[in-house]
């Protein structure tokens, strides 16, 4: 089973390669377009992609490099690159109920996974296995599932307390950011509770197959009805949409259960690459971008 940054990486590669074959027109390789004469993509129906054209054109650190990324996309194509499967872990895809509402759950915490002071990731062993970063985390949610605690519930993902997660998440370090999480779990325990009789499960089924359906696809009504998912941020006064844990909530349900038929999403295709710090620092190492000195 690949890992989530596995995921990340393989997803980011896929993006430029379809970008690429997208744009509307065509600049010699090699060149570095001013970033309001830069080849546009063809407009997808994606929210995130679209939000991101004013903050290119005016862009005051970052260049953009087009024939870099021109070059790039094409030794890419003749990569064997398959659209990264992400299978739901420790066998849950045979029962697609639980695991609709574990790929969801794990999904509202997924991040920072490292200590800040000390730099050690966060690390546990279950079932003769050794995990760390995400993978810990979704590790411990699942033992605590074997253990007979519904940590899946929205009654107990309202109410849980510190001291208990602490428990739920023992590795061998404390969860960064335990109380964050804690958060983000009372929020989405109380939306669940309030609306969906406490599981994903029924607000995934209540969405239509669709990412995005005029305000009431899965994404738009995440972003919508869960704090946590809106993750969006403003630049020069024009809001750029980031979507990273909605998309990837989505994608976990999509390529662990689709073929399996107990999740189905028509426009699939409208997925970005997640947004991630290894995609900047992968651009940049590649020349598709640059940094002015004063970032």
């Amino acid at each position: 089973m690949p890992t989530r940054r596995e995921l990340l990486k393989a997803s980011s590669s896929l993006a430029v390669i379809a970008a690429t074959r997208n744009l509307q027109a065509i600049t010699p390789a090699g060149a570095s377009a001013p970033a309001k004469q830069l080849p546009w993509p063809k407009p997808i129906g994606s929210p995130v992609l679209e939000s991101l054209r004013p903050v290119i054109e005016r862009s005051r650190d970052v260049r953009t490099h087009y024939g870099k990324i021109v070059e790039v996309a094409h030794w890419m194509a003749y990569e064997d690159l398959p659209v990264p499967k992400m299978a739901v872990p420790f066998g849950l895809e045979k029962t697609p109920d639980v695991a609709i509402d574990f790929v969801m759950v794990t999904n509202c915490i997924d991040s920072a996974f490292t200590d800040f002071k000390t730099h050690v990731k966060f690390q546990v062993d279950y079932a003769g296995e050794h995990f760390s970063d995400a993978d810990a985390m979704q590790a411990c949610l699942k033992r605590a599932l074997d253990d007979g605690i519904p940590v899946l519930e929205g009654k107990l993902l309202a109410r849980v307390t510190r001291e208990e997660l602490a428990k739920i998440f023992a590795g061998n370090i404390e969860m960064p950011m335990l109380e964050e999480k804690m958060t983000v779990f009372h929020q989405v325990g109380e939306v669940l509770n309030s609306k969906y009789d406490g599981r994903f499960l029924n607000f995934v089924r209540s969405c239509p197959p669709q990412l995005y359906d005029n305000g009431n696809g899965l994404i738009d009504r995440l972003v919508k009805e869960f704090p946590r998912y809106n993750d969006v941020s403003q630049y020069d006064g024009h809001e750029v949409k980031f979507y990273k844990l909605s998309q990837l909530g989505c994608w976990g349900m999509y390529s662990g259960l689709s073929g399996t038929g107990a999740f189905k999403l028509d426009d699939a295709h409208k997925l970005t690459a997640f947004a991630d710090y290894i995609v900047p620092a992968a651009l940049r190492v590649m020349g598709m971008t640059s940094y002015s000195p004063a970032l």
